[in-house]
Formats: structure tokens, C-alpha cells, sequence
């Protein structure tokens, strides 16, 4: 009793000088603290109970197939491992490195889940021969594979409002060690402190009393996520405030797992341009090339050294400031049992392993990824697109785009002031599937702006006469090869009273010819004899039957005065390259959710061809047209393709094209300028130029030499196109249609008579010359 009343007697005592800032403290604690932390409690709650990281949607390229007997050759090999984020560590043991050896590459893949069901990680051992793949083994094993694929490169990112890049993980998925370092080094008393950590305040503060200057910091892993989630970067005492009190709030609602799981798919490490890097799992294919899953304990280090600084211990601008973060760390890791002494120092000696090409492409191919959204449209907004968490597999062949773009820069380097003025574009084909491999829509690959290979229409000039004699050639029992067309002068009245009255390149005429050397040597006026002939609405309905809209029936469409972008002219190509099989070009695989669940499948059904045999005899003339044509200077330079191909040049050499066809591949490079003035460059001196340089380092497999089924090699009299014997003057050896030729050779008996007397008026003259022309 004695000590209560005491009590009663002291608080009587004190009460006249607490009294006002106990009313005060407790008007404050109920009119602004708990409505405030009430506020903040919701917030925090509401923030992590909708705790969906914006995952943005990805765009891979294919993955690479590799087989016995497929072209490749060391340079594109290394090229595709280097631009899908592998590194060469010199064993090929991690996945996401590989090692050469002689003519072989042990590669450990990544593997992948797409539309086709993807490939587990494995380690295969890949031996090249000549210009091919020799053999793919397990590398374990050394059993032999028929097929192997490495996983696709990442080409773009589609970014919903926020450009951050992550790749969601769950806790049970991270590496023990990341976790533990991560403790370890950030916060060691995690798993006891209640968001904030007294002690480790008191520690931060002497050493940085002790040192001057700020060398430690006190934030617990919660502080730190609250940063990230709620706050700025602002050093004010309100700022802490809200970050202490919320930490407290988030210790008190959710578990250490549920926190620590957040901030392992928040943390901020990195950029790249207007894109942020957050989590551990973004991170490691950033800086590595690799999966979390797969990373070393030094990599492991490193990324956790920096959590402190990003920019400051980034890698790739500071290797030095990283490496002895990242020691630093590995010391840490030692010094709390993750690694033993020996482990650690053996460590330290590693280099930092950074891959050249981070693993961040947000539009690296702006003229490729505008035919995807134009292709993906009807399926998917861009809301849905925006809101992530799909990956998108293209047909991109990322050898076949980087040369193609190579090939533009190499050739436009070599015309001097005609190429500073000129523009470019190409599209790369899969020539029997019509899977677009590549586009280019500008001299400068880079350039988000006008898409030339897409959006420009230009006279396409001569490449449209193998068309037109495709439509000929698609009644044999009228035309083959050998048939007679007159290349003599021709005048028209046009519509609008002038006269039309077209020439051939080089002003000459050369009277009846074959229906080959017109082609190979690109005759205008054999050509316009030969449509005129055929029909210019029978002509028009066929290229309508491509999806060619507007087209002029006037004879100047037989010349090409019909303007078609890049990417409609190979889609004309394409029939003929895919042997008479009209085939859509697409640009997408297919679409897979977060889940590896195929969305979307885009699959092309091929059908039965049309116009087989005609279209393999319009091919065996292109053939001729790069041996000794108009494009002779491929078959000079790259005789082991057997390409086939066609040079094409509008009026006034404004455009230059160049479209042609291996066993693998079709391309279509266009040169010109945007002003539509002349560029001074024929077909064959500018986009022809780029071809040869795409075919020079891309693996491609020759096109048959051999005529094609249904086709039967014959001896033409080249007068009337029909059967004679070989021993005849002038006779030609010329694939028709097998049965359309009458067996009895008419023989040589009229000739000869004709010599006796000294006669030759109807022989058929020689080409003017073998020389190529320049169109």
C-alpha cells in the first residue's frame, strides 16, 4: 500500500508538467499517426496482395536446327552462338557457353519450351566438314543425333507503360546460395528483425563515424523493397519514416518467404538504354547470357555485389570496380561458411564472364518485327501485347539477317557517291517453306523510321519477265524454251494519243530467238512480243493471284512499270523458288503464355503446286541467267550454288533490283532513291552486288542442276522450237515437258541444202553476245 500510494504521490507531482504533451502526443497518435498508418497498412497490403510483376512480352528468333548434312560454316555458327548470349568459356560445360576444338564445338544448350515443344538443356558436340555440319553427337555419350536445336536468340521486347525487364521466378527455384549470399551480404539478421534492424543501424553508423564517409548501410532486405515498390531515392527524415514504418507493416502481414521472394524479382541491377533490369533471374540472362539456375558461385557474387550500387559496379562501363565488388562478396561468402577458403580464392581468380550482347533487345530489327504486328494483329491487340507475359517465336534467321544487312553496307560502300544518295532494303526467304528469314528496310538496319522493304512500291523493271514467261510456258503445247520469239522493233499508240515505243538496253535488236535468250539476256522487245502474245489480261490475273492490287494492263507492265515493294516481289519469287507452290510468306511460329502453353500456331498447309512444269523450266532459264546472263557475275564468283536469278532495272535506272533463288534461300535486294531520281545503277552493278555478298557467308544449300521431274532434256531446232538432231547447226539442248515434243526429229536435211547453195537466211542469228548486260 505504502509503495502505491508513493506512486499516486509522484504521478500527482509530474502530471502538471506532462499533462499538455500527453494530450498533444495522444491527439497526434489519433488524429495523424494511425489514420496515416492505417493509410499506409492498406496501401502496403493492397500493393502486395496484387504483387504481379509486369512481365513484358518476347520475341525470339528460331531456334538453330543442327543436322548432318545442313549447311554452316564456323563463321555463322560462332556468329548465331554469339547472338543467342552464349560465351565461349573454353569448355562448354556450363549451359550457355561452348568451346571449339579443331572443327568442333561442344556446346552446352539452354533449352527451350515453343510452339513445336522446345528441347531440354543438353551438351552436344557439333564437328563441321565442308561448308556443312559433319555430325552432331551427345557429348556425353558420343551417340549420334539426328536433330539438335540451340535455343533461340532474343530479337525484341514488346513493353507494356514501364520498359522493365524481368523473368519471374519462385523462391523454391532460386539457388540456395544466391539466397543465403544474399543475407549474407545485404542483411544477416533477416529471418529475426522486424523490418528494421537496430542493430545492424548501430554497426552501419560506427563504421561510417570511423571512416568519414558512408561505407555501410544499415537497410534491412524490406527497406530496401519498399524502396522499389513505394519510394524514391529522396534522403529526407520523411522518407525514412515511411520506410521504416511500412517495412514494419510488411513484417507484420506476410511471412520472410513471401518478402523475400518479391525482392529476388525486384531488385533493381541494371539498364540498358530506357530499359531497367530488375531481379536476379533478368539479371543473369543480361550479364551472362545464362539462366539463374545455371549460375556459378562467382556470378552469383557479383550480381549480389550489385545490389549496392548498379550502376556504379555495372560490369560492362567499370569490369575493375565489379571485379573487386564481386571478390569482396566471394571473401563474405567464405567468411559465413558458403564457400571454403580455397573455393573462394579459386573464385576470385575467374574472370567476370560478361557476355558482349546483353540479353535486352527491345527492337533490334524494327523492319522484322513490323511485318510480326502486322501478322499477329488479328490475334492479339496490342493491350494484350503490352501486358506481357508472352513470348512470341518468329521465323528470323539471325545469320541470315546480319549478312543481309552486311551485305547491303559492303555494297553500297563500294558505289561511292552513288550510294550516299541510295537506299536499300531486302527480304530473306526460306525458299521451300516461305518462312521470312530476314528484312531489311534501310541502308541503316537500325532505322525505325521508314520501312522500305515493306512500304515502298518501285517499278520492279525486268524482274517481272520470268513471270511473263512463266504464263507462256504454262501451255506447253504452244511454248517451250526453244521457241522462237521476235526481238524486232515495236510502236504503240497509248491511250493518250503519244507513241510508246520501248527499246532494249542496249539499243540493238536481234530478230527470231529463242524463248531463253530472251530471258537470259533480258530482251525488252522479246518480251513484249512474247505478253502481247500470251495476253496482257491472262498476265494481269496471275499477278493478281498474288495479292497485287491495281495492276495496269497496259503493255509497260511487261517491261515493269507495276510498283511492288520489296516484300511483295519475293512473295512472287516464292512461287517459284517453293516449286509452284503459292505459299504466304509468314514471319511467326507461334505464341506461348507464361506457362509454356501454345496460344497461337501459325502453320502454312503446303498444297499441290500449280504450273509445276512450267515454273521448273522458267527456273532452269534463271539458272542460265546467272551463268551467262545478265547476272553471270555470281555464276562467276559463286558457281558451286547453281543459283538462279534475275536482274531487273526500271526506267531511267532509278531502281536496281536483284532477286534470286538457292536450294535454301530466296532473296530480293532493291537499291534507289528515296527522291525517286535517277540512282545511276543498273541491276546488276548495285542489288545484285548485295546478294553476291548475303551468299558469300551464308551457309546455303546449291539448287538441283538438273532440269526437274516431269522435264526431259531435248535437242531444239531454235528456229521453230522443235525436236532436232544434235549434230545439227545451231541445235540446243532444252528442258520441255516430257511428251510434248513430237519423237521424230525433223533432221538437218534442209540445212544442209541451204549450206550447199550458200544460204542462211533463216538460220536462227547468235546472241548478240555472251557477255552479261547490265540489267
Amino acid at each position: 500500500m505504502a509503495f502505491l500510494t508513493r506512486l499516486r504521490s509522484l504521478a500527482s507531482a509530474i502530471w502538471p508538467w506532462v499533462r499538455i504533451p500527453f494530450w498533444i502526443g495522444l491527439g497526434l497518435f489519433f488524429g495523424f499517426v494511425l489514420p496515416y498508418t492505417l493509410v499506409l497498412n492498406k496501401r502496403v497490403q493492397d500493393r502486395f496482395n496484387d504483387l504481379v510483376f509486369a512481365v513484358p512480352t518476347r520475341v525470339y528468333a528460331r531456334p538453330l536446327p543442327l543436322e548432318a548434312g545442313a549447311p554452316m560454316t564456323p563463321g555463322a555458327l560462332e556468329l548465331e552462338l554469339t547472338f543467342a548470349g552464349y560465351g565461349n568459356d573454353g569448355h562448354g560445360q556450363v549451359a550457355g557457353t561452348w568451346a571449339k576444338d579443331g572443327s568442333s564445338y561442344v556446346i552446352s544448350s539452354r533449352g527451350y519450351a515453343g510452339p513445336d515443344g522446345g528441347e531440354l538443356p543438353h551438351r552436344i558436340r557439333v564437328t563441321l566438314g565442308k561448308n556443312a555440319v559433319a555430325s552432331v553427337k551427345d557429348a556425353a555419350s558420343g551417340k549420334a543425333l539426328d536433330l539438335a536445336h540451340l535455343d533461340p536468340a532474343r530479337i525484341a521486347t514488346v513493353y507494356g507503360s514501364q520498359q522493365e525487364e524481368r523473368r519471374i521466378v519462385r523462391l523454391a527455384d532460386v539457388p540456395p546460395m544466391l539466397i543465403a549470399g544474399l543475407q549474407a551480404v545485404e542483411d544477416r539478421d533477416f529471418k529475426h528483425h522486424i523490418g528494421i534492424d537496430f542493430s545492424a543501424i548501430l554497426r552501419a553508423s560506427f563504421a561510417n563515424l570511423r571512416a568519414g564517409h558512408t561505407v555501410q548501410g544499415g537497410s534491412t532486405l524490406t527497406q530496401q523493397l519498399v524502396r522499389n515498390l513505394f519510394l524514391d531515392r529522396d534522403q529526407n527524415i520523411t522518407r525514412k519514416f515511411n520506410e521504416a514504418l511500412m517495412s514494419i507493416l510488411i513484417e507484420a502481414h506476410y511471412d520472410k518467404g513471401r518478402i523475400l521472394e518479391a525482392y529476388v524479382n525486384q531488385v533493381f541491377l541494371g539498364q540498358q538504354g530506357g530499359q531497367a533490369v530488375h531481379g536476379f533471374a533478368a539479371a543473369s540472362e543480361f550479364y551472362f547470357g545464362r539462366r539463374m539456375e545455371d549460375l556459378r558461385p562467382q556470378e552469383m557474387a557479383l550480381l549480389i555485389g550489385m545490389v549496392k550500387g548498379p550502376s556504379f559496379y555495372d560490369p560492362r562501363r567499370y569490369p575493375e570496380r565489379a571485379l573487386s565488388r564481386r571478390n569482396l562478396v566471394l571473401e563474405q561468402f567464405a567468411g559465413t561458411g558458403l564457400l571454403t577458403p580455397e573455393q573462394a580464392k579459386a573464385a576470385e581468380a575467374t574472370p567476370l564472364g560478361i557476355v558482349s550482347n546483353g540479353q535486352l533487345p527491345h527492337n533490334r530489327f524494327p523492319a522484322f518485327m513490323q511485318l510480326v504486328r502486322a501478322q499477329i494483329t488479328n490475334d492479339f491487340d496490342d493491350a494484350t501485347l503490352s501486358a506481357g507475359n508472352l513470348s512470341i517465336f518468329t521465323t528470323l534467321d539471325p545469320a541470315a539477317q546480319l549478312y543481309a544487312e552486311q551485305g547491303i553496307a559492303t555494297a553500297m560502300g563500294g558505289l561511292g557517291k552513288r550510294g550516299e544518295a541510295a537506299q536499300a532494303a531486302a527480304v530473306v526467304t526460306e525458299a521451300q517453306t516461305g518462312s521470312v528469314l530476314a528484312i531489311v528496310g534501310s541502308k541503316d538496319p537500325g532505322d525505325q523510321g521508314f520501312n522500305r522493304a515493306i512500304d515502298a512500291r518501285r517499278s520492279i523493271g525486268s524482274l517481272i519477265k520470268p513471270l511473263v514467261y512463266l504464263v507462256a510456258l504454262a501451255q506447253p503445247e504452244r511454248w517451250n524454251l526453244g521457241s522462237p520469239v521476235e526481238d524486232t522493233p515495236i510502236s504503240m499508240r497509248q491511250p493518250d494519243g503519244t507513241q510508246w515505243t520501248p527499246k532494249n538496253d542496249e539499243g540493238d535488236v536481234h530478230g527470231s530467238v529463242p524463248m531463253v535468250d530472251a530471258l537470259v539476256h533480258s530482251w525488252n522487245l522479246a518480251t513484249i512480243h512474247l505478253g502481247l502474245e500470251v495476253g496482257l489480261p491472262r498476265i494481269k490475273s496471275f499477278l493478281e493471284s498474288f495479292g497485287l492490287e491495281d495492276v495496269n494492263p497496259s503493255p509497260s507492265l511487261l517491261l515493269g512499270a507495276q510498283g511492288i515493294p520489296p516484300l511483295q516481289v519475293a512473295q512472287l519469287y516464292q512461287y517459284i523458288a517453293a516449286d509452284g507452290h503459292a505459299l504466304p510468306l509468314v514471319a511467326v511460329r507461334g505464341v506461348v503464355d507464361a506457362d509454356g502453353k501454345t496460344v497461337k500456331r501459325y502453320e502454312v498447309k503446303t498444297g499441290k503446286g500449280e504450273y509445276q512444269l512450267a515454273v521448273r523450266q522458267v527456273t532452269w532459264a534463271m539458272q542460265q541467267v546467272v551463268r551467262s546472263g545478265t547476272a553471270a557475275a555470281i555464276g562467276k564468283t559463286l558457281p558451286s550454288l547453281n543459283a538462279a536469278g534475275k536482274t531487273g532495272t526500271s526506267n531511267e535506272m532509278r531502281d536496281s533490283w536483284f532477286a534470286g533463288f538457292t536450294g535454301d534461300h530466296l532473296a530480293v535486294f532493291w537499291m534507289g532513291r528515296d527522291d525517286n531520281k535517277p540512282s545511276g545503277l543498273y541491276g546488276a552493278t548495285g542489288s545484285l552486288r548485295a546478294w553476291q555478298e548475303l551468299f558469300r557467308k551464308l551457309p546455303s544449300k546449291p539448287l538441283s542442276a538438273a532440269p526437274g521431274e516431269g522435264l526431259e532434256m531435248a535437242w531444239i531446232n531454235p528456229t521453230d522450237g522443235k525436236r532436232t538432231d544434235p549434230s545439227c547447226e545451231g541445235a540446243r539442248q532444252i528442258p520441255v515437258v516430257a511428251g510434248t515434243l513430237a519423237q521424230d526429229s525433223e533432221g538437218c536435211f534442209w540445212q544442209r541444202v541451204q549450206n550447199w547453195f550458200g544460204g542462211d537466211d533463216n538460220k536462227s542469228p547468235a546472241p548478240a553476245s555472251t557477255a552479261p548486260i547490265r540489267d
